[in-house]
């Protein structure tokens, strides 16, 4: 998709990931969670629906699903938490299954190489479960930072997660790029003064710098 020799004149030396769709193929159990969700209260959710989820945190979720419902004001804040409550425990059951298979191509050969080349590595992610993720699939020790929805108020597509996973690396956001796979995420990155890598193959995606398949394409090495 882009000639990833051009990358090497950003002169970046942080690197920070999302991870549900960047390192790791969690977006199924999300759909099928918020799914059941839908079915429960009474109207179907499809994939395409599902879409506009993608990098944003839970409760916002919540409020899109109900919205594609048309139970957005029929709801009250706590009838809201139970149901976000619901599904995440839906969504953490089904994690205990997970397998380093669920881990995308290339994303260990990308962690090891940027670190190899004195790139600082962080995670950037909405999810509140990205440190159970990260230890489920033994990827923790690949990144010398991890800021995940536990850490910030504010969520993609405000910048806060990555101006975080910055300052905890020790790099200025203009020396970091941001690999993302959803709109809200490549917003941020952008709104944080971040090159913006962005991951999959959807073409809805706007805003980015650059635009891979999925990070088999990167080679660290000719980042430096």
């Amino acid at each position: 998709m882009t000639n990833t020799s051009a990358f090497m004149d950003w002169h970046i030396r942080g690197a920070i990931f999302d991870l549900d769709g960047v390192l790791v193929d969690t977006a199924s159990y999300h759909y099928r969670a918020w799914k059941r969700l839908a079915e429960e209260l009474g109207f179907p959710f499809s994939e395409q629906d599902n879409e506009q989820l993608k990098g944003v945190s839970r409760m916002r979720s919540l409020e899109l699903l109900l919205e594609t419902g048309g139970m957005a004001e029929r709801v009250s804040r706590t009838e809201k938490d139970a149901l976000a409550a619901r599904k995440n425990a839906w969504y953490v059951e089904m994690l205990e299954g997970m397998t380093p298979g669920e881990i995308l191509p290339g994303a260990l050969e990308c962690l090891r190489g940027f670190r190899a080349v004195g790139i600082r590595t962080s995670l950037g992610s909405a999810s509140r479960n990205a440190g159970r993720i990260l230890e489920r699939l033994g990827l923790t020790a690949m990144l010398d930072a991890v800021v995940d929805g536990n850490d910030v108020e504010q969520v993609k597509p405000a910048p806060d997660v990555f101006l975080l996973a910055a300052k905890r690396i020790g790099i200025a956001p203009s020396a970091c790029v941001v690999f993302e796979d959803a709109q809200a995420g490549l917003e941020a990155a952008c709104a944080g003064g971040m090159r913006a890598v962005a991951v999959g193959t959807s073409e809805s995606l706007s805003g980015y710098d650059a635009k891979v398949a999925g990070l088999f394409e990167i080679q660290p090495a000719e980042w430096i």
